[in-house]
């Protein structure tokens, strides 16, 4: 068993089971949900409002780790270890059985129809669960790899991106074509993954290692293979139908790239094995305790007596709130992006095809900007000195255009600007958590970063609800037949308004930007180059 007890096979763990989520198939089992509930759109709306509200919120997730996680593990296996990141995992176990369960009960006619705040309400625990498998894999990912948390955040915000694809081929494969089958999917196959996987998913006292980048860029690589995979049987599939052996090719061959990172991991354990260690930290999950600087007056940026800040001293500080708006604008927007995707382009005269390659490419982009921010946020801060926020405020720059160009309407708008959006809103989900413990530290990361998670489905709800369906409708009433719109003018003004918003995240993003550059360098910096390494 000792074999299993290290921080690289709890990265595999974690690997398995941020891919086994499932994340944005709501367009898969939406349709059968509507019509065997007997809902009407504004009905089905609702019930997606909540599915956003569970996946974003994950403020109980948060709570439930710091009150239970073990920071260090000697042994997964040991029966003295009551608590530990395990209980977060069993949690969200359950929270998605029993929610994707019911879901699939009711559409299966398994169980008469529950009213519609019933159905919310499973559609809430089963979206829910997702936030206790990810903020348990990434903040041991954070604390196991403290000197790389930019790159290991992408990796699992990129793998939970990609689970969405990889859902989509199981179901083409197993579940004929039939999205109530999807639903029970939904409800077994991350249950049971992450059952059997959440012992292995601890913090380690371990020791830096020069090699560490080296092996976290391998397990990238791999999710980038995987992605442009998928891509490719994505576009064969939008121009032929594949027979059932080659749907079952495609799918062992995805099989076997899931199934390599752990040769990964054991090249890095017997990397780890060979050398001679030099220095060992203290504690792994202690990485927080910073050098005290002067705190400005308006607002303390340091950890105070080497500790972290929780999350009522969080809320006290102006970068906070900040970060909170930055959200808003940039993940709020992102989201409602994709929400109305099919809308834009029915409005826009795309055939359906185009649209589904539009919602399937989405969590290919959403995964790109995830990996490539982390990879790209740590090397810039390590060989620049460049703090995090200014990536942040990139994003949000290149995601004004993205918005301007869907809203031009021109022809192929939305492969360019679904693209742009797409990047810039994964790009954030990575950096975000990131920032939040280099600010706060990593011991109440978990509550500080899903609480500022929050302000996403709030943003989604003002721009998809207030602005877009508002502007749409208002478009719809002056056609003939009313009901929908096509034409440049039923989104247009929406994402022009969006883009505005997007810029005003950005300005707030230089801000934070400036109000952090001298914490970086003196702090997060300095703390990174004297962490020793083993050679």
């Amino acid at each position: 068993m000792e074999m299993l007890s290290n921080k690289w096979v709890a990265t595999v763990a974690s690997i398995w089971i941020q891919c086994s989520v499932g994340a944005y198939t709501f367009g898969i089992y939406s349709s059968a949900l509507k019509s065997s509930q007997g809902y009407d759109q504004s009905t089905l709306d609702t019930v997606s409002v909540f599915k956003d509200i569970g996946t974003n919120v994950g403020v109980l997730s948060g709570l439930l780790y710091s009150a239970v996680a073990v920071k260090i593990c000697p042994s997964p296996w040991s029966a003295t270890q009551l608590g530990g990141p395990w209980v977060v995992h069993l949690a969200g176990a359950l929270q998605c059985f029993v929610g994707y369960f019911f879901m699939w009960a009711a559409v299966a006619g398994v169980i008469p129809r529950p009213p519609v705040t019933a159905m919310c309400f499973f559609m809430f625990l089963g979206s829910h669960s997702q936030t206790f498998f990810n903020t348990t894999n990434v903040v041991c990912g954070v604390q196991n790899f403290s000197n790389y948390s930019g790159t290991i955040v992408g990796i699992m915000k990129g793998f939970l991106a990609l689970s969405g694809a990889i859902s989509v081929l199981v179901y083409d494969i197993f579940c004929g074509g039939n999205p109530t089958n999807f639903l029970l999917m939904l409800a077994l196959l991350p249950t049971f993954i992450s059952l059997l996987l959440m012992f292995l998913v601890r913090t380690y006292k371990t020791t830096s290692t020069v090699d560490d980048k080296k092996h976290l860029n391998a397990f990238s690589a791999i999710a980038l293979i995987i992605v442009a995979y998928r891509m490719i049987i994505i576009i064969l599939q939008n121009f032929f139908t594949f027979p059932s052996w080659a749907q079952t090719f495609s799918f062992l061959l995805l099989l076997l790239l899931l199934v390599s990172p752990i040769g990964i991991a054991i090249r890095a354990r017997r990397d780890d094995s060979k050398r001679v260690v030099v220095f060992e930290s203290s504690d792994a999950g202690d990485v927080s305790k910073y050098e005290q600087l002067v705190p400005s007056s308006d607002d303390k940026l340091v950890l105070q007596n080497g500790e972290d800040l929780n999350l009522l001293q969080a809320v006290k500080t102006l970068n906070f709130w900040l970060l909170s708006v930055i959200t808003v604008c940039g993940m709020g927007s992102g989201v409602a992006t994709i929400n109305n995707m099919s809308q834009v382009g029915e409005s826009l005269g795309y055939k359906t095809i185009e649209i589904n390659s539009f919602v399937s490419l989405w969590s290919i982009w959403n995964f790109l900007g995830r990996l490539g921010a982390g990879f790209l946020s740590d090397l810039l801060l390590h060989n620049k000195g460049w703090p995090r926020p200014l990536l942040m405020a990139i994003t949000l720059a290149i995601m004004v255009s993205g918005h301007i160009i869907i809203a031009s309407g021109f022809s192929g708008n939305l492969y360019i600007g679904s693209f742009l959006v797409g990047i810039c809103y994964g790009s954030q989900w990575a950096l975000m958590p990131t920032i939040t413990s280099e600010i706060y530290g990593i011991g109440h990361m978990t509550t500080i970063f899903n609480t500022i998670a929050v302000a996403s489905p709030i943003g989604s709800y003002i721009f998809s609800v207030r602005v877009i369906g508002n502007i749409y409708d208002r478009e719809a009433s002056k056609e003939a037949e009313g009901g929908s719109c096509l034409g440049t003018q039923c989104f247009m003004l929406s994402f022009m308004i969006m883009a505005f918003v997007a810029f005003f995240g950005f300005l707030i993003a230089i801000l934070l930007f400036f109000r952090t550059k001298r914490f970086y360098q003196l702090v997060v910096l300095r703390r990174l180059k004297k962490s020793p390494l083993r050679q």
